[in-house]
């Protein structure tokens, strides 16, 4: 029994059923609901068991040559968004797979307001997209300032991958 065990570990996603091998089970697809067709973030997200999971830290726009961070907020926040779809690459995940994401925004002037406007034509650029239909679950807040005078923009995401199922496989023990 421990030795079957162990094999069901190995091969997560394989159920053990009365000692004999039952059919491989792949995790059931990721459920997003929106308040409407056209809502910016989803209202909830239901994970099943069985996803990786894929943090990236917050993410602040690239410098100038010149070491100084500028541009307006959608730019910068165009910027991250790039880095965001480069990093989950990397990570073998997709802006597609992203579930949630936490905006920080500074204002451009002292004491005034954040440009959520202009994260937004940033963001609808990547998500809920006709290319990329799929949209977090969001929160924006404004902050008093960034890791870095200048940076306007910080954005931080996590996504959920559906691991490769080693039954899909040739596998043998």
């Amino acid at each position: 029994v421990a030795g079957i065990c162990a094999a069901s570990v190995v091969l997560g996603g394989c159920v053990i059923a009365g000692g004999d091998h039952a059919p491989c089970a792949r995790p059931g697809d990721i459920s997003r609901r929106y308040a409407s067709p056209t809502a910016f973030y989803a209202k909830d997200i239901t994970i099943p068991a069985g996803y990786e999971t894929v943090r990236l830290p917050g993410i602040i726009p690239d410098a100038l040559p010149s070491g100084e961070f500028g541009g307006d907020t959608e730019r910068q926040a165009e910027n991250v968004f790039t880095k965001i779809a480069a990093a989950l690459k990397d990570a073998g995940a997709s802006e597609a797979d992203v579930v949630a994401m936490t905006v920080y925004l500074a204002s451009p002037t002292p004491g005034g307001n954040m440009d959520f406007d202009g994260m937004m034509r940033a963001y609808g650029r990547h998500y809920g997209s006709d290319t990329q239909p799929n949209r977090p679950v969001r929160s924006t807040v404004q902050v008093a300032g960034l890791v870095r005078p200048g940076v306007l923009v910080e954005i931080e995401v996590t996504a959920a991958v559906r691991p490769l199922n080693l039954c899909d496989v040739n596998w043998q023990p």
